[in-house]
């Protein structure tokens, strides 16, 4: 990241990439007017409207007709293993510069723009910008001096202190080192080892800033009052740090600082903890071939775990902090309870391991199904019989017990150092979704660190600002009028629908009312004839950026679309309320539209419950997967309701064989069938034959606990039909979402 905006500022200077080329990378842009999509077969709609956003730049006009012109030498851009190397078709390869390219890349194929980057960097600057540098303490260590402190900034995971001791025995200082972490009551210590230190030319060590924030001026005041001519010139000062905002500045500003990255991949987590193991501690418990087999099932797990986290919401909803500790204290219960036990514990090792170690963590439900059922492929007799895969490729497996520790190293030294989604039980495209979401995090941050004022091509930020402010006050449409709404559709005990709908109205109206009037205080703002507020400046930046305003999300439902698509979908809600008000009940509710979704399904339970007399703690839904679409079923279900709308992440629905199956290379997402929810009452859910389904509101799937005891983002657990095992759908991560970010 730092290379590319070191080689783009270069650029900018220079007047070879034009502002509003670099904007439309950073953060897209708003389509003008909407064409129909050319190839929906393999093009999704997030890239369409990109494509048609790009052909409004002046250097691209005429792009998305060339684009449907041919379609084919795309199509095989898109396709290919390397995109961002391929050629484009027509005059557009030889008309658009390196830059230029990587705009048509974002639209087409925006998991391999991190790829691209390197690429530019490479061509721009050299290649020696891209390649990572090996951590050396000595490199450091020359340029510092006895002024100059030396700060580690610490990443979860990593602990450099090993490396500093070990840096310390090569330079003869091992003994002449004193080291102490941070803490309440520690800084009297720490100053008086300081002192001594500076007098006798030691090193010293202080671990951990971050825990002692109010003792951080001190340590400030003693570094600026190092005196050059009276210190010992071999005193060393060497912190560590995790990113605190109470870290002071000016010995950020003064100091050398170094970073180690965690290990990454599985492969990387193995090795780390089998240097830690010794042949004594391998050989050390009576039932050796049960522990060495048990023991690598163990390290897989934990590898596993820490690596699902990077395929955000596929892996896990939340992303846990799990550490070696939760894997050493495992390491040494199995020990434990191979000595203790005649047969292998089994279900004894899973519960302590999946619901104590590492479950003590796990806040989530459905993290915590999904956890158990990963921890049941490597807690089991199979593991122990010779050359037992992990992994459908085989690549992954056991090895003869027989081995030592190098052994050991050897086989994980072998491994391929990228993780396949296998290993996971993730389908090949959550590798896709993985490099779009590292992409996107990349185009944010950079978009952060712009400066926030300056002009574009002769337009200036104000009016933009003022030119988007306009365009969404004209699409807005006006809040509904509740007094009509409460007399066509008054409070019914035999219809909880009417309740449902005015409670809509009044969210959807209050959003409304917040957008117009937020809207025309900016632009009175920008005329000068109101004072510009904090707040109405965050907004402006917001929309300058095609992020939703904050203050519009805090009354809003949640969604992740960039600003032009969420005003968007938000004239669609109300146009679904306003048919339901003007038509009556809908035959089929898209449930994607409610602003609060729980209290739709509360309604269709009660009015059931109140039609049959049955008390509505013992009714709760059964599930069908309809066979006609939307627009082919004009009648309600005479019990429940019918619901549309919905995408499938992880999987897809056939609807031939009318039941989940794999989903299609590079489709991430698809549409569901229309679903009926049929309450039932003192109902047994099925034992087989199907797949409890979550739906969850946006992509991002995890939520915050409200009042309710809901999770904000989780709406409700359907069952969908299929002929695998429910486990491989729940390594799958497959849910429903109701709206997807673009």
């Amino acid at each position: 990241m730092f290379a590319f905006l070191v080689c783009a500022q270069i650029l900018i200077n220079d007047g070879q990439i034009d502002m509003d080329e670099w904007r439309f990378l950073l953060s897209g842009g708003t389509i003008k007017e909407v064409q129909e999509n050319p190839a929906p077969d393999w093009l999704n709609e997030r890239a369409w409207g990109d494509i048609l956003t790009l052909s409004n730049l002046k250097n691209f006009s005429g792009f998305a007709n060339d684009f449907a012109a041919s379609l084919s030498a795309f199509r095989a851009i898109f396709d290919s293993h390397e995109p961002q190397r391929r050629p484009l078709p027509g005059k557009w390869d030889a008309e658009l510069d390196a830059f230029q390219k990587l705009l048509v890349l974002r639209c087409l194929r925006g998991d391999k723009i991190t790829n691209a980057m390197q690429d530019f960097v490479a061509l721009n600057l050299g290649r020696h910008f891209i390649e990572p540098q090996t951590a050396d303490l000595s490199i450091v260590f020359r340029d510092s001096s006895a002024t100059t402190p030396l700060v580690f900034v610490l990443s979860p995971g990593t602990d450099p202190a090993a490396d500093l001791y070990k840096f310390a025995e090569e330079m003869k200082f091992s003994k002449k080192l004193s080291a102490i972490s941070l803490g309440q009551g520690q800084g009297p210590r720490a100053e008086a080892m300081m002192h001594s230190a500076m007098e006798q030319g030691n090193w010293v060590f202080f671990q951990n800033c971050h825990l002692a924030p109010s003792w951080m001026p001190s340590l400030e005041r003693l570094i600026e009052g190092i005196d050059p001519n009276k210190v010992h010139q071999d005193f060393r000062l060497w912190l560590t740090s995790l990113p605190s905002n109470r870290f002071p500045v000016s010995i950020l500003q003064n100091s050398s600082k170094m970073t180690i990255e965690p290990p990454r991949g599985v492969k990387a987590n193995l090795l780390k903890s089998y240097i830690s193991f010794s042949d004594d501690f391998l050989n050390s418990c009576p039932k050796v071939t049960e522990f060495k087999s048990l023991l690598l099932s163990l390290c897989f797990f934990h590898g596993n775990m820490l690596e699902r986290r990077k395929f955000g919401p596929l892996g896990f909803n939340i992303p846990y902090e799990f550490t070696d500790g939760d894997l050493r204290i495992c390491i040494s219960q199995l020990k434990m309870f191979l000595n203790e036990y005649t047969d292998v514990p089994y279900k004894v090792l899973k519960y302590t391991a999946g619901e104590i170690n590492y479950g003590g963590r796990v806040t989530d439900d459905w993290d915590r199904r999904c956890m158990m059922n990963i921890l049941e492929d490597f807690y089991k007799p199979e593991v122990l019989t010779p050359e037992f895969a992990y992994s459908e490729s085989g690549i992954y497996k056991q090895i003869s017990t027989s081995s030592d520790l190098d052994g050991y190293l050897q086989y994980i030294r072998s491994l391929p150092l990228n993780d396949s989604p296998e290993l996971f039980g993730l389908h090949d495209n959550a590798n896709i979704t993985f490099a779009q979401k590292e992409t996107f995090a990349l185009l944010g941050a950079i978009l952060q660190l712009q400066p926030k004022t300056f002009t574009l091509g002769g337009c200036s930020r104000e009016e933009l600002v003022e030119e988007t402010a306009n365009e969404i006050l004209a699409k807005l449409p006006a809040p509904m009028d509740l007094q009509e709404v409460i007399c066509k559709y008054p409070l019914l005990y035999e219809e909880s629908m009417n309740t449902v709908l005015v409670q809509e109205v009044i969210r959807y109206n209050s959003l409304l009312e917040v957008i117009a009037q937020t809207l025309k205080d900016l632009l009175k703002a920008l005329k000068g004839l109101v004072v510009m507020s904090s707040q109405l400046e965050l907004m402006a930046n917001s929309l300058y950026s095609n992020s939703v305003p904050t203050v519009w999300n805090t009354k809003a439902y949640p969604s992740l679309k960039p600003l032009a698509s969420w005003v968007n979908d938000l004239v669609q809600r109300v146009e679904f309320l306003q048919k339901w008000i003007s038509h009556g009940i809908p035959s089929v509710f898209w449930i994607s539209g409610f602003f609060f979704p729980q209290a739709f399904l509360t309604g269709t339970l009660q009015n059931f419950a109140r039609k049959s007399v049955i008390s509505i703690d013992n009714i709760s839904f059964s599930f069908k997967v309809m066979k006609e679409s939307a627009s082919e079923l004009s009648r309600p279900p005479s019990e429940g309701c019918y619901i549309c709308g919905l995408f499938l992440e992880g999987a897809r629905w056939d609807t031939s064989a009318f039941q989940l199956a794999e989903s299609r290379p590079k489709e991430l997402y698809s549409e569901m069938a229309v679903i009926w929810l049929l309450p039932v009452a003192n109902r047994k859910p099925p034992a087989a034959g199907i797949y409890l389904c979550p739906i969850y509101k946006t992509l991002t799937r995890a939520g915050t606990l409200s009042t309710t005891g809901h999770s904000t983002n989780y709406v409700i657990a359907v069952e969908i039909p299929t002929d695998k095992p429910e486990k491989h759908w729940i390594k799958r991560g497959t849910a429903l979402i109701c709206a997807l970010d673009f």
